[in-house]
């Protein structure tokens, strides 16, 4: 077979099952990993697809909208997990963190330590309903128009994160490229960058789905980001690119 006509069936397989793995497709076609992954090279590099640790995923559109609560507000995968439990982890005593209204910051909740006293500041009503009856963290409430995904986003939150000093901000997006992190709408772009502005360390939590692609609205270069957390499956390919860069990236291992 060819490898215009491999290349023709992985697409295929991937329209179906949204995912690909290298050494599974070498043994479906009979051949080295290594041609496989030239492959998945090359069709990275004509737009068809992007590359993973194992394999290959399909390729995001530059505006993406995000999840409906119900799927965003779910059960993580054990990658998320491992994002999650790691970004938990770099919160001490006293500090005072933004968690955010994403599926990964949703993710963090019950990873957040409970033999220290710390502070939250959200703009997701559901984080802060989560969180609310937790004696050992002071919450608040970024104000302004509640969003349907029960996020607040708009200009009068905007001036409402000027107020605050932060020891951590935990951002995420729709998007990490070498060019930065990104996001799909300029309202909640703009509220991330103020977040930054306001914190002393910004910590990017981005999954290998994500990691490689470029959203609609930017948020920040990646020499503002302090450091990345991802998880095992973004490829060395894309870590290579951003360490490149001097910025630092954590591999959470999934347990």
């Amino acid at each position: 077979m060819f490898s215009e006509e491999r290349k023709k069936q992985i697409m295929e397989l991937l329209t179906q099952n949204e995912r690909v793995l290298a050494k599974e497709l070498a043994d479906l076609f009979h051949v080295s990993i290594d041609s496989i992954r030239r492959d998945l090279t090359s069709m990275e590099e004509e737009g068809l697809l992007k590359r993973t640790h194992g394999g290959a995923i399909p390729l995001q559109q530059t505006r993406v909208i995000p999840s409906p609560p119900s799927i965003r507000y779910s059960e993580a995968n054990e990658y998320d997990q491992a994002i999650a439990n790691y970004a938990a982890s770099q919160i001490k005593d006293q500090d005072t963190v933004f968690i955010g209204g994403a599926s990964l910051h949703y993710a963090m909740l019950p990873f957040l330590p409970r033999d220290i006293h710390f502070t939250v500041v959200t703009n997701s009503v559901k984080i802060a309903d989560s969180l609310r009856e937790e004696e050992h963290i002071d919450l608040y409430l970024i104000g302004g128009k509640v969003k349907k995904s029960g996020n607040i986003t708009d200009a009068l939150s905007h001036e409402f994160i000027r107020h605050f000093n932060l020891d951590i901000c935990f951002l995420t997006g729709g998007g990490l490229t070498a060019t930065g992190l990104s996001t799909a709408t300029p309202e909640v772009a703009l509220g991330a960058r103020l977040i930054a502005e306001q914190s002393r360390t910004v910590i990017c939590l981005m999954g290998h789905r994500k990691f490689g692609t470029a959203s609609f609205a930017k948020i920040l270069p990646v020499s503002r980001l302090n450091y990345i957390i991802t998880d095992e499956e973004t490829s060395e390919d894309k870590l290579r690119i951003i360490k490149e860069q001097g910025t630092q990236i954590i591999v959470a291992k999934k347990e």
